[in-house]
């Protein structure tokens, strides 16, 4: 772990995986070092904001260090189940990367429980952490100029759903009609981080 002041108002803590960085995000949310006003998750950083009239770096920095992530409570008892079709255009292609079948892909993508490490590329999109290892594929080289909102999408180790029409990368295997991203909601954000997501297929639908 390593804690680099970021400006007079925020600490980045850098971190060497998405695990650590969820484990990191519950602790603070449940145990508020003293001044902190907000926490963003990263792939590999937590951005702690805070209030320098309440604490200093050096506090935050010695808070920080004394949380124990090693019991830490990584996810909320939220599950929310995304229901897929599972007919996205990289399926075949994601079944040869990986040496599978698609209905292979499909059962692997099903079967693990997933966890929202962080959002960020666009306004409601989660980065989902437990994929599978085996269903780790790069990104496509050139980006799609358009990705329709609920593609269920692969890359590296992530999975996710687009929660809203824009260009993209990924891998995408299907497609769900469940609104992660709606501003007629408070939060608008259906799969905030340490939210448990599981992946079900719509009854009757086969690749």
């Amino acid at each position: 772990m390593r804690v680099l002041p970021c400006g007079d108002h925020a600490a980045l803590v850098e971190l060497d995986e998405p695990q650590q960085v969820l484990s990191l995000y519950t602790t603070l949310r449940q145990e508020p070092p003293h001044g902190t006003t907000e926490f963003v998750p990263a792939a590999h950083t937590v951005l702690i904001r805070y209030d320098p009239a309440r604490t200093t770096i050096d506090r935050l920095t010695s808070d920080v260090r004394r949380l124990d992530l090693a019991h830490a409570v990584h996810t909320t008892d939220r599950l929310v189940e995304v229901p897929v079709r599972y007919d996205g255009d990289d399926l075949a292609q994601v079944a040869q990367l990986t040496g599978m079948s698609p209905r292979a892909v499909i059962a692997r993508h099903q079967a693990s429980d997933y966890t929202v490490a962080f959002s960020g590329f666009a306004p409601g999109f989660a980065y989902l952490t437990g994929l599978d290892p085996a269903l780790q594929v790069p990104r496509h080289a050139t980006p799609r100029t358009r990705v329709p909102a609920g593609a269920i999408a692969l890359a590296g180790q992530f999975t996710a759903v687009y929660p809203r029409s824009s260009p993209g990368g990924w891998r995408i295997i299907g497609h769900t009609d469940l609104p992660v991203w709606n501003l007629d909601h408070d939060p608008p954000m259906a799969l905030a981080p340490g939210t448990r997501v599981r992946f079900v297929e719509f009854a009757g639908v086969t690749a």
